[in-house]
């Protein structure tokens, strides 16, 4: 991760929260000279799953990411069977992802999120 340009984390909330182990691996990062001002991009698959995200978003800025709101990017995802190739087929969903992406990139690059 040091070397990294960057993070997107999708991950899911379970009993409105973020998943323990996910949390757990966090922690192990709060004192790491590698995470502050790293940026980070989310991606939410399940939108009504806000709670997590809110959560996720807090302990992030607590580590000192760079948090880069115009990459965040909700897919309505829940209760679909749906692999890559679904997802990148549908345009609306490929657009989505697309425009988050360039907008983390130009974060990345310092051209502006």
């Amino acid at each position: 991760m040091g070397s990294s340009a960057g993070l997107i984390i999708a991950m899911p909330e379970y009993a409105h929260g973020v998943p323990g182990a996910f949390k757990n691996a966090l922690d192990w990062l709060v004192s790491s000279d590698v995470f502050p001002s790293k940026p980070v991009m989310l991606v939410n698959t399940a939108p009504r799953a806000f709670h997590a995200q809110s959560a996720l978003r807090e302990t992030l800025a607590t580590m000192s990411a760079r948090l880069v709101p115009e990459a965040f990017v909700s897919l309505p995802l829940t209760s679909q069977a749906i692999d890559a190739q679904a997802i990148i087929a549908n345009n609306r969903f490929a657009a989505a992802l697309r425009e988050a992406l360039d907008c983390f990139v130009r974060a990345i690059r310092g051209d502006g999120g």
